[in-house]
């Protein structure tokens, strides 16, 4: 039985990034008048009348990414292509009209001395802020690996693509987790970087904290929103991967915090 990888929601400059790669199936699911009148270049309509055609002469290992008009129905289709199996979906958050706003933006700062500096001693070109490494790792990841918080704001004033993943499919996020940089994280955050983000595994930085006894970085994740309910490829949340009593309780606060709001909140209705 073939394990689902689940979708990600990703961002007009990840999306870029994964069509300038190259060998990505583009999939427009707009009407097909607005398919018609402009469309992402590359991209094939796709309807329910030829959904099946498509995934059927799709190789499982080729990357799909979806867009709609605003970002909803394109996750409905995502989640029909790995439910097939398709091991890289991708659906674009704020669809063809973010795409659109995203052309009109005025282009981001350049890399200063400073930073262009950083960037070399790391192995990286000086005029790059996403290019990539061993591992797919990009400056952004390695910065917050290493807890470099002045240079994580200089890259992504020069526009750092924040949801970038390696090649694990860990984003920075998981990577400041990884050096306990408690201030990274919060930097990251308030960027904008997806707090939930699952891996190759479906493990999310909460996750990961859990498993690795990190009980301030699961204090700061939760402080900031991080979601307990998602489970792994096996099943696991982050609660079942606890291994410390102090990450236990945090997780169990948490849990039943979520259990109230979900009552709370089925009994107004």
């Amino acid at each position: 039985m073939t394990l689902r990888v689940p979708f990600r929601c990703i961002d007009v400059r990840e999306a870029a990034d994964v069509i300038h790669r190259g060998d990505v199936l583009l999939i427009d699911v707009r009407d097909i008048d607005a398919f018609d009148q402009t469309h992402i270049a590359g991209a094939r309509h796709v309807s329910v009348h030829n959904l099946s055609a498509i995934i059927n002469g799709t190789a499982r290992s080729k990357p799909v990414l979806i867009y709609c008009y605003h970002g909803y129905a394109s996750r409905e289709f995502a989640k029909i292509f790995s439910d097939f199996g398709f091991t890289n979906v991708y659906s674009l958050d704020g669809g063809y009209n973010a795409w659109q706003q995203s052309r009109q933006t005025a282009p981001r700062a350049k890399p200063n001395e400073v930073l262009r500096q950083w960037l070399v001693e790391n192995g990286f070109p000086s005029d790059d802020v996403n290019a990539v490494i061993a591992n797919g790792t990009t400056p952004l990841m390695k910065a917050s690996r290493l807890g470099h918080g002045e240079v994580i704001h200089l890259l992504i004033k020069a526009g750092a693509q924040l949801n970038a993943t390696n090649a694990d499919r860990n984003n920075a996020l998981w990577l400041a987790c990884v050096g306990n940089h408690l201030e990274v994280i919060d930097m990251l955050i308030d960027a904008g970087i997806d707090i939930d983000n699952r891996n190759d595994n479906g493990a999310t930085p909460l996750m990961y904290a859990a498993s690795a006894g990190k009980a301030a970085v699961i204090e700061r994740l939760l402080a900031n929103g991080a979601d307990v309910t998602p489970e792994t490829l096996d099943g696991f949340t982050a609660l079942d991967l606890a291994v410390t009593i102090e990450c236990l309780t945090l997780l169990r606060r948490a849990s039943r915090i979520e259990r109230k709001a979900e009552a709370d909140t089925a009994q107004r209705v």
